[in-house]
Protein backbone atom coordinates (compact mmCIF):
# COMPACT_ATOMS: atom_id res chain seq x y z
CA UNK A 1 0.00 0.00 0.00
CA UNK A 2 2.92 2.19 1.31
CA UNK A 3 4.51 1.50 -1.92
CA UNK A 4 1.19 2.12 -4.52
CA UNK A 5 1.17 5.58 -2.11
CA UNK A 6 4.31 6.60 -3.56
CA UNK A 7 4.06 5.72 -7.24
CA UNK A 8 0.72 7.66 -7.43
CA UNK A 9 3.01 10.77 -5.15
CA UNK A 10 5.61 10.75 -7.59
CA UNK A 11 3.07 11.03 -10.78
CA UNK A 12 1.34 13.72 -9.34
CA UNK A 13 4.72 15.37 -9.28
CA UNK A 14 5.94 14.59 -12.52
CA UNK A 15 1.99 15.67 -13.84
CA UNK A 16 2.65 18.76 -12.11
CA UNK A 17 6.57 19.87 -13.01
CA UNK A 18 5.54 18.75 -16.91
CA UNK A 19 1.93 20.71 -17.06
CA UNK A 20 3.14 23.25 -14.90
CA UNK A 21 6.14 24.10 -13.50
CA UNK A 22 7.75 23.68 -16.35
CA UNK A 23 5.92 25.86 -18.81
CA UNK A 24 5.27 28.84 -16.13
CA UNK A 25 9.65 27.95 -16.20
CA UNK A 26 9.27 29.22 -19.57
CA UNK A 27 7.09 31.96 -18.76
CA UNK A 28 9.35 33.38 -16.03
CA UNK A 29 12.16 32.99 -18.64
CA UNK A 30 10.45 35.00 -21.46
CA UNK A 31 10.16 37.34 -18.74
CA UNK A 32 14.05 37.72 -17.50
CA UNK A 33 16.58 40.35 -19.36
CA UNK A 34 18.94 38.20 -20.52
CA UNK A 35 22.74 39.64 -21.10
CA UNK A 36 23.81 39.86 -24.48
CA UNK A 37 26.58 41.39 -25.74
CA UNK A 38 27.00 44.10 -28.33
CA UNK A 39 29.71 44.18 -29.99
CA UNK A 40 31.49 47.28 -32.90
CA UNK A 41 29.19 48.20 -36.19
CA UNK A 42 29.94 46.31 -39.13
CA UNK A 43 32.14 48.38 -41.67
CA UNK A 44 30.02 51.32 -42.83
CA UNK A 45 27.83 51.15 -40.35
CA UNK A 46 27.30 53.70 -37.14
CA UNK A 47 25.59 53.04 -33.92
CA UNK A 48 22.34 54.91 -33.92
CA UNK A 49 19.74 55.56 -30.85
CA UNK A 50 15.75 55.58 -31.62
CA UNK A 51 12.93 56.65 -29.80
CA UNK A 52 10.07 54.82 -29.39
CA UNK A 53 6.27 56.25 -29.30
CA UNK A 54 6.17 55.29 -25.81
CA UNK A 55 9.32 56.24 -24.39
CA UNK A 56 11.91 53.50 -25.39
CA UNK A 57 15.61 54.38 -25.99
CA UNK A 58 16.19 51.72 -29.16
CA UNK A 59 20.24 51.23 -30.08
CA UNK A 60 20.68 49.90 -33.18
CA UNK A 61 23.27 49.81 -36.49
CA UNK A 62 22.69 51.88 -39.39
CA UNK A 63 24.59 52.25 -43.11
CA UNK A 64 22.84 54.55 -45.53
CA UNK A 65 21.22 53.27 -48.73
CA UNK A 66 23.18 53.45 -51.98
CA UNK A 67 20.63 52.72 -54.13
CA UNK A 68 17.23 54.13 -52.74
CA UNK A 69 16.16 51.28 -50.62
CA UNK A 70 16.65 50.45 -46.62
CA UNK A 71 16.02 47.33 -44.89
CA UNK A 72 14.57 46.80 -41.39
CA UNK A 73 16.65 44.25 -39.82
CA UNK A 74 15.12 42.58 -36.25
CA UNK A 75 17.27 39.51 -34.71
CA UNK A 76 15.55 36.50 -32.77
CA UNK A 77 14.64 36.14 -29.28
CA UNK A 78 16.78 36.37 -26.39
CA UNK A 79 19.02 38.01 -28.92
CA UNK A 80 20.46 41.08 -30.24
CA UNK A 81 21.79 43.03 -33.16
CA UNK A 82 25.11 41.21 -33.33
CA UNK A 83 23.21 37.74 -33.87
CA UNK A 84 22.10 39.12 -37.40
CA UNK A 85 25.51 41.06 -38.10
CA UNK A 86 26.26 38.44 -41.35
CA UNK A 87 22.87 39.19 -42.42
CA UNK A 88 23.97 43.23 -42.43
CA UNK A 89 26.61 42.60 -43.85
CA UNK A 90 24.87 40.88 -46.95
CA UNK A 91 22.17 43.56 -47.44
CA UNK A 92 24.89 46.26 -47.33
CA UNK A 93 27.56 44.26 -49.78
CA UNK A 94 24.52 44.80 -52.17
CA UNK A 95 23.30 48.51 -52.14
CA UNK A 96 20.77 48.47 -49.36
CA UNK A 97 20.50 50.81 -46.04
CA UNK A 98 20.40 48.47 -43.27
CA UNK A 99 18.52 49.60 -40.07
CA UNK A 100 19.65 46.56 -37.46
CA UNK A 101 17.67 47.45 -34.06
CA UNK A 102 17.81 45.65 -30.99
CA UNK A 103 14.32 44.85 -29.62
CA UNK A 104 12.84 46.63 -26.78
CA UNK A 105 14.56 44.33 -23.37
CA UNK A 106 17.37 43.25 -26.10
CA UNK A 107 20.51 43.86 -26.47
CA UNK A 108 21.56 47.62 -25.55
CA UNK A 109 17.89 48.95 -25.72
CA UNK A 110 16.28 50.18 -22.89
CA UNK A 111 12.46 49.17 -22.04
CA UNK A 112 11.44 45.53 -20.17
CA UNK A 113 11.69 42.07 -21.70
CA UNK A 114 9.85 39.57 -23.86
CA UNK A 115 10.93 37.11 -25.44
CA UNK A 116 8.11 37.01 -27.61
CA UNK A 117 8.11 40.67 -28.59
CA UNK A 118 4.26 41.68 -27.47
CA UNK A 119 5.51 45.73 -28.22
CA UNK A 120 7.77 45.30 -31.11
CA UNK A 121 5.29 46.92 -33.16
CA UNK A 122 6.51 50.24 -31.48
CA UNK A 123 10.07 49.27 -32.04
CA UNK A 124 9.24 48.82 -36.12
CA UNK A 125 7.15 52.07 -35.79
CA UNK A 126 10.39 53.86 -34.93
CA UNK A 127 12.18 52.30 -37.09
CA UNK A 128 10.20 52.73 -40.11
CA UNK A 129 9.49 56.66 -38.85
CA UNK A 130 13.55 56.85 -39.05
CA UNK A 131 14.25 55.64 -42.17
CA UNK A 132 11.24 58.13 -43.87
CA UNK A 133 13.14 61.08 -42.54
CA UNK A 134 16.07 59.91 -44.83
CA UNK A 135 16.88 61.55 -47.87
CA UNK A 136 18.77 59.15 -49.25
CA UNK A 137 15.73 56.20 -48.36
CA UNK A 138 13.26 55.88 -51.44
CA UNK A 139 11.65 52.35 -50.22
CA UNK A 140 11.69 50.43 -46.72
CA UNK A 141 11.70 46.69 -46.46
CA UNK A 142 12.31 44.30 -43.57
CA UNK A 143 13.92 41.16 -42.89
CA UNK A 144 13.38 39.22 -39.40
CA UNK A 145 14.61 36.06 -37.80
CA UNK A 146 12.37 34.14 -35.66
CA UNK A 147 11.58 36.46 -33.60
CA UNK A 148 11.99 39.32 -35.89
CA UNK A 149 10.21 37.73 -38.93
CA UNK A 150 6.88 37.60 -36.19
CA UNK A 151 7.73 41.09 -35.34
CA UNK A 152 7.70 42.47 -38.77
CA UNK A 153 4.58 40.20 -39.62
CA UNK A 154 2.66 41.43 -37.08
CA UNK A 155 3.45 44.85 -37.48
CA UNK A 156 2.82 44.87 -41.17
CA UNK A 157 -1.04 46.38 -41.36
CA UNK A 158 0.26 49.32 -39.03
CA UNK A 159 3.02 50.35 -41.25
CA UNK A 160 2.35 50.37 -45.32
CA UNK A 161 5.37 52.16 -45.59
CA UNK A 162 6.55 48.41 -45.19
CA UNK A 163 6.65 47.13 -48.86
CA UNK A 164 8.59 44.18 -48.78
CA UNK A 165 8.98 42.33 -45.98
CA UNK A 166 11.16 38.67 -45.20
CA UNK A 167 10.16 36.72 -42.47
CA UNK A 168 13.00 33.41 -41.71
CA UNK A 169 11.17 31.05 -39.33
CA UNK A 170 8.25 32.60 -37.73
CA UNK A 171 5.78 30.49 -35.46
CA UNK A 172 3.45 31.76 -32.44
CA UNK A 173 4.34 34.78 -30.46
CA UNK A 174 0.65 34.27 -28.10
CA UNK A 175 -1.73 31.53 -27.59
CA UNK A 176 -3.94 33.33 -29.84
CA UNK A 177 -1.03 32.88 -32.70
CA UNK A 178 -0.56 29.07 -31.28
CA UNK A 179 -4.07 28.48 -31.99
CA UNK A 180 -4.64 29.01 -35.94
CA UNK A 181 -3.51 25.44 -36.39
CA UNK A 182 -6.32 23.28 -36.17
CA UNK A 183 -4.04 20.39 -34.55
CA UNK A 184 -3.30 22.70 -32.04
CA UNK A 185 -6.55 23.53 -30.60
CA UNK A 186 -7.32 20.68 -28.12
CA UNK A 187 -6.66 21.78 -24.26
CA UNK A 188 -4.90 18.66 -24.11
CA UNK A 189 -2.56 19.49 -27.10
CA UNK A 190 -2.40 23.33 -25.96
CA UNK A 191 -2.40 23.33 -22.31
CA UNK A 192 0.97 23.71 -21.81
CA UNK A 193 1.29 26.55 -24.50
CA UNK A 194 -1.71 28.61 -22.55
CA UNK A 195 -0.04 27.93 -19.30
CA UNK A 196 3.21 29.66 -20.66
CA UNK A 197 2.24 32.29 -22.55
CA UNK A 198 -0.36 33.32 -19.56
CA UNK A 199 2.68 32.89 -17.35
CA UNK A 200 3.94 35.55 -19.85
CA UNK A 201 1.26 37.76 -19.50
CA UNK A 202 0.99 37.91 -15.89
CA UNK A 203 4.95 38.53 -15.64
CA UNK A 204 5.30 41.06 -18.43
CA UNK A 205 2.23 43.03 -17.51
CA UNK A 206 1.50 43.02 -21.23
CA UNK A 207 -1.39 42.37 -23.51
CA UNK A 208 -1.19 40.16 -26.30
CA UNK A 209 -0.86 41.73 -29.76
CA UNK A 210 -2.71 41.88 -32.64
CA UNK A 211 -2.17 37.86 -34.44
CA UNK A 212 0.40 37.85 -37.30
CA UNK A 213 -2.55 35.99 -39.51
CA UNK A 214 -4.87 39.31 -38.59
CA UNK A 215 -1.79 41.58 -39.45
CA UNK A 216 -1.29 39.71 -42.98
CA UNK A 217 -4.81 39.80 -43.57
CA UNK A 218 -5.28 43.59 -42.89
CA UNK A 219 -2.30 44.47 -45.11
CA UNK A 220 -3.22 44.92 -48.74
CA UNK A 221 0.14 46.25 -50.41
CA UNK A 222 2.85 44.60 -48.45
CA UNK A 223 4.95 41.71 -50.51
CA UNK A 224 6.11 38.48 -48.38
CA UNK A 225 8.67 36.40 -48.48
CA UNK A 226 7.83 33.58 -45.99
CA UNK A 227 10.82 31.48 -45.20
CA UNK A 228 10.48 28.02 -43.38
CA UNK A 229 12.76 24.89 -42.69
CA UNK A 230 11.74 22.11 -43.92
CA UNK A 231 12.75 19.58 -40.84
CA UNK A 232 10.60 21.99 -38.52
CA UNK A 233 7.21 20.56 -39.53
CA UNK A 234 5.02 23.68 -37.61
CA UNK A 235 7.29 25.92 -39.24
CA UNK A 236 6.09 24.91 -42.56
CA UNK A 237 2.22 24.74 -41.27
CA UNK A 238 2.41 27.99 -39.84
CA UNK A 239 3.97 29.74 -42.48
CA UNK A 240 1.42 27.55 -45.20
CA UNK A 241 -1.42 29.59 -43.42
CA UNK A 242 0.38 32.61 -43.71
CA UNK A 243 0.83 32.32 -47.18
CA UNK A 244 -3.13 31.07 -47.66
CA UNK A 245 -3.78 34.74 -45.51
CA UNK A 246 -1.38 36.67 -47.93
CA UNK A 247 -2.37 35.63 -51.71
CA UNK A 248 -0.49 36.16 -54.73
CA UNK A 249 1.57 39.16 -52.45
CA UNK A 250 3.61 36.40 -51.08
CA UNK A 251 5.85 33.16 -51.33
CA UNK A 252 7.19 30.53 -49.47
CA UNK A 253 10.55 28.94 -49.57
CA UNK A 254 10.76 25.62 -47.53
CA UNK A 255 14.19 25.08 -47.48
CA UNK A 256 15.48 21.46 -46.94
CA UNK A 257 17.68 19.63 -44.59
CA UNK A 258 17.67 22.22 -41.94
CA UNK A 259 16.60 23.56 -38.75
CA UNK A 260 15.17 26.57 -37.34
CA UNK A 261 16.79 29.53 -39.02
CA UNK A 262 19.61 27.41 -40.29
CA UNK A 263 19.02 28.19 -44.07
CA UNK A 264 21.42 31.07 -44.33
CA UNK A 265 24.30 29.34 -43.13
CA UNK A 266 23.72 25.71 -45.06
CA UNK A 267 23.19 27.24 -48.02
CA UNK A 268 24.73 31.27 -47.72
CA UNK A 269 24.67 31.55 -51.88
CA UNK A 270 21.14 30.68 -52.49
CA UNK A 271 19.70 32.51 -49.50
CA UNK A 272 21.75 35.68 -50.52
CA UNK A 273 20.69 35.46 -54.01
CA UNK A 274 16.96 35.00 -52.77
CA UNK A 275 16.81 37.60 -50.34
CA UNK A 276 18.47 39.97 -52.45
CA UNK A 277 16.66 39.32 -55.72
CA UNK A 278 13.27 39.67 -53.98
CA UNK A 279 14.05 43.01 -52.12
CA UNK A 280 15.48 44.56 -55.80
CA UNK A 281 12.09 43.21 -57.23
CA UNK A 282 9.77 44.21 -54.42
CA UNK A 283 11.65 47.95 -53.19
CA UNK A 284 14.02 48.92 -56.31
CA UNK A 285 11.81 50.90 -59.40
CA UNK A 286 13.25 49.16 -62.82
Amino acid sequence: MKIFKNIIISLLVIIGFLYLLLPVGFGIYASVRLPSSVAYPPEGFETITLNTSDGVKLEAWYKPSNNGAAVILIHGATSSREGVRSYATLLADNGFGVLAIDLRGHGKSGGEANAFGWKSVLDVGAAVAYLSNQDTVESIGGLGISLGGEALLGAISAYPELRAVVSDGATHRSIEDYLILPSRQSLIRSWTTRVMYSSVRLFCGEKPPLTMLESISAAKENKLLLIAAEDEGDEVEYNNIFLEAAGERAELWVVPKVGHTGAYERYPEQYGSRIVNFFRSSLLNN
